[in-house]
């Protein structure tokens, strides 16, 4: 072998040795890493009042309304109110001027007054043949002395009935005044001053506005659960969503035959008239009370499912996938009527990722008796 063959030899071996340790190297495995238990969260089984929540579609209105009427025909003499305005009870509204009335008023009081002079005169003459008769038994006749009696008495009662012609027309001129019932507001006016009134017909409309009630029907299947004050939460959506809380004031206690609810009522306070008569409001009542229930949160049931499982996480630490049995919901809750224990953990969120008795580190929430 020449020079140049003997070169070439040794780089070939060269290249063999450098390809053999190349494989062996690649032959060579690395154990794998073992996998940490994967991290899901967890809530724990405890015992909860649970009620489930209806939302009720409800009116207010005006704790008290009434229509004044005239109670005397006439002009409308002054008024001193306009809708909107604020009244106090007793404020004067409106005078009604009836000429005629008056009138009646002066001569009832002249009646008056002479029945009460032609009483002192015959009660004088009665008052004098007792006198006489008195000290001379036998010197007026006793026909007479009945017959001053008589008159004394005629007189008396025409005195009483004259007063009570005086109170009739006193109390009928008082008709001409009409006042403000109840603190609250002028809600309508129905005529301008000047204008004629007949007897009976509208004037003023006012509302006690500072007080509203909140009515709102409750079928027949929650009447039961319908307790006179129970706490309710109200929201009026009118008013930029604004939520207050009150208690059922009253209810009718009778089901309607045709819309087969019963009319219940709240009674809420508006001092600042920021309420109005016509608003519509949404009443929330709790219905089917379940004191110191089990309860788990929503998140540990999968929505949609026909048959109902939680995935609980055992004392070992691993995925058992449970059968249960719920009850009545609230937005946060569930009721467990079978299948889970108080305290055992149950899974929360997506159940996807991990599998029956794959071993797991629980990662405790916060409980929702905390919430």
């Amino acid at each position: 072998m020449n020079g140049h063959g003997k070169i070439l030899w040794l780089a070939f071996v060269a290249a063999a040795v450098i390809v053999g340790c190349g494989r062996q190297g690649s032959d060579k495995t690395t154990p794998p890493e073992e996998s940490a238990d994967a991290s899901v969260p967890v809530a724990r089984v405890e015992r909860a009042d649970l009620a489930e929540v209806v939302t009720i579609p409800a009116e207010f209105r005006a704790y008290v309304e009434t229509e004044l009427r005239a109670k005397e025909s006439g002009y409308v003499d002054k008024m001193n109110v306009d809708f909107g305005d604020r009244v106090k009870a007793g404020a004067l509204l409106a005078t009604i001027e009836v000429p005629e009335l008056a009138d009646e008023l002066n001569n009832a009081r002249a009646a008056q007054a002479r029945t009460e002079a032609d009483f002192t005169n015959t009660h004088l003459i009665y008052t004098r043949i007792l006198a006489v008769n008195h000290d001379h038994p036998n010197l007026v006749a006793q026909q007479d002395v009945d017959t001053a009696a008589a008159r004394d008495l005629t007189a008396q009662a025409a005195i009483t009935a004259a007063q009570a012609d005086v109170g009739r027309y006193q109390t009928l001129a008082g008709y001409t005044n009409i006042v403000a019932p109840f603190d609250g507001v002028v809600t309508h006016r129905s005529v301008d001053q000047g204008a004629l009134v007949e007897e009976r017909s509208d004037v003023l409309r006012v509302s006690d506005n500072y007080r509203l009630r909140l009515d709102f029907p409750v079928s027949v299947k929650y009447v039961k659960d319908i307790r006179v004050g129970d706490a309710v939460d109200v929201v009026v959506e009118s008013l930029n969503g604004k939520k207050f809380s009150g208690k059922i004031t009253r209810a009718s206690w009778r089901v309607n035959d045709d819309t087969r609810t019963m009319t219940t009522e709240i009674e809420v306070a508006n001092p600042n008239l920021e309420l109005v008569p016509g608003m519509y409001a949404s009443v929330a009542i709790k219905v089917d009370d379940r004191p110191q229930a089990l309860a788990i949160p929503i998140g540990a049931v999968p929505p949609g499912e026909s048959a109902t499982t939680v995935d609980v996480v055992n004392a070992q630490n691993e995925i058992e996938e449970r059968p249960v049995t719920l009850g009545i919901d609230t937005p946060t809750q569930y009721e467990v009527v079978d299948g889970l224990k108080e305290g055992e953990l149950v899974v929360l969120g997506r159940r996807s990722r991990i599998k029956p008795g794959e071993k797991v580190e629980p990662k405790m929430t916060q409980s929702f008796a905390e919430r």
